[in-house]
């Protein structure tokens, strides 16, 4: 909600006009100083917060590879706010100090995981810097990019004072007045009917005015021409009337869409594709935006997974099991990402089959590090690849949570370090659960098995095989 006080003419270098891509002009809002809390230090010496934390103990390599992760993450969000690409990176090319705050935001929200060494994934940065991003366009509305632009510095006081316009005002108030609806009764003290059918779906009348707030429209979608029929047909695919709310939460603009004209299309321009139809259900439920996305934004990716020597069988695999490789940018992520697996010699054809969601890491924050650990750790580049080739995943996994302490058990079960090379997929299994009582049972039965048998057996044949490999012990021993 845009704060009442001076009213200031916009810089011919950024208007917003041009942010919001209207053929109207308009005014920015200059905060009166005293209600200038989002430049206050209270709220920004994130990182110090009684001196229990310092990005000093944070290596300058991580650093730089976060403020990459936070630009990225601060366009995608001016994206979102209907601003062009060149406008978006005309705002970051500006907003150093900013970037610099959101970084030490990260250490502050994440402190204790810096403490002990671990580094951050590219979801987890995510999940730290949008709402707080989403938090700061509640409060400063159309003057975020001012807000982006200036800090820590409040803008200038002596800007000439011009009258906010009547299309600004009401373009202010959007998210009000859709939350208002939403909320509002009629004098029988009856929500309206969406409401009341959202409601009887399992949402709750603070979830709906969130999601209006993210989306104002959504108030205004008509129950019985939008909501109901994609409802409805939601339902019939298998999609359970539980994750109905959920998938609302995630992509509300589904709920707008013509089933006709546009929602049956699509689903038939991705089955042509390769998705299989039966799974549906748990495909929506995944990634719900999928259906939403352009035809040549699909096509984009699609073609770069053909260029990667994939069939087109395995596409219609990829895009079933994780179909948010399609919100990847192909030349900012997927195309950049493919370049550096193929560094360390890994087939990435057969990487991105089995396990697509790798491809969404961020390359200096994610897995440079893991290839890192193993080079350090005395394995050869060459190795590194046929691991990653082998065990896609391993590249998901945390240093600090995952490989560290399982790597430091292995150096205890007495195998060569080549096992791993064979067998990465060690690292997906649970040390607690899975691989110290495995072994511990081995190491009592006086034998020895293969990496993979001690573990990828089934509690039968695990028991089989090591009977087997006594009973031979034995017979060699006569």
């Amino acid at each position: 909600m845009l704060k009442m006080g001076a009213f200031y003419a916009i810089r011919p270098s950024l208007s917003l006009s041009s942010l919001s891509r209207g053929p109207f002009p308009v005014t920015r809002t200059q905060l009166p100083f005293s209600e200038k809390l989002f430049f206050s230090k209270a709220k920004f010496a994130d990182s110090e917060v009684d001196g229990s934390f310092s990005s000093r103990v944070v290596p300058s390599t991580l650093i730089a590879a976060e403020k990459e992760e936070a630009k990225a993450v601060l366009t995608l969000f001016l994206k979102k706010q209907d601003l062009s690409n060149a406008v978006a990176a005309r705002i970051i090319n500006k907003s150093d100090l900013f970037i610099d705050h959101l970084v030490s935001r990260l250490h502050s929200v994440y402190k204790s995981r810096y403490l002990v060494g671990r580094e951050l994934t590219t979801l987890e940065i995510r999940d730290a810097l949008i709402p707080y991003l989403e938090s700061l366009l509640e409060e400063h509305g159309r003057i975020l990019a001012d807000v982006v632009e200036n800090f820590p510095d409040p803008p200038v006081k002596d800007k000439p004072v011009t009258q906010v316009s009547p299309l600004d005002a009401a373009l202010g108030s959007k998210k009000l007045k859709a939350v208002a609806r939403v909320s509002e009764t009629n004098p029988a003290g009856k929500l309206l009917p969406q409401v009341v059918y959202l409601m009887e779906l399992g949402m709750d009348l603070e979830k709906i005015k969130l999601i209006t707030r993210r989306f104002p429209s959504f108030a205004y979608y008509s129950l019985e021409r939008k909501i109901k029929p994609v409802v409805q047909f939601l339902l019939g695919l298998g999609v359970p009337k539980s994750d109905i709310p959920i998938i609302i939460g995630k992509r509300p603009q589904l709920f707008g869409i013509s089933l006709s004209e546009n929602l049956i299309p699509t689903m038939t321009f991705l089955e042509n594709l390769g998705v299989d139809k039966k799974q549906w259900a748990k495909v929506i439920y995944r990634f719900p935006a999928l259906l939403t996305y352009s035809r040549q934004k699909v096509k984009t990716t699609v073609d770069f997974l053909y260029e990667m020597g994939l069939s087109s069988e395995n596409v219609g695999k990829i895009l079933t099991r994780c179909p948010t490789i399609i919100s990847y940018s192909v030349e900012d992520k997927l195309r950049p990402t493919a370049k550096y697996f193929r560094s360390l010699g890994a087939d990435v054809s057969l990487l991105l089959l089995r396990c697509p969601q790798a491809f969404g890491l961020s390359i200096e924050a994610s897995l440079k590090p893991v290839t890192e650990f193993f080079l350090d750790k005395g394995y050869t580049v060459d190795e590194v690849g046929t691991m990653i080739s082998r065990y896609g995943a391993l590249y998901t996994f945390s240093l600090v949570d995952n490989l560290i302490p399982k790597w430091e058990f292995f150096l205890t079960m007495d195998y060569s370090k080549s096992e791993l090379v064979k067998f990465p997929q060690y690292f997906g299994y649970s040390l607690e659960k899975r691989i110290k009582p495995r072994f511990a049972v081995v190491k009592e039965s006086g034998v020895k098995l293969l990496l993979n048998q001690v573990l990828s057996l089934s509690s039968r044949d695990f028991e089989k095989a090591l009977k087997k490999k006594m009973k031979k012990q034995l017979t060699d021993q006569v």
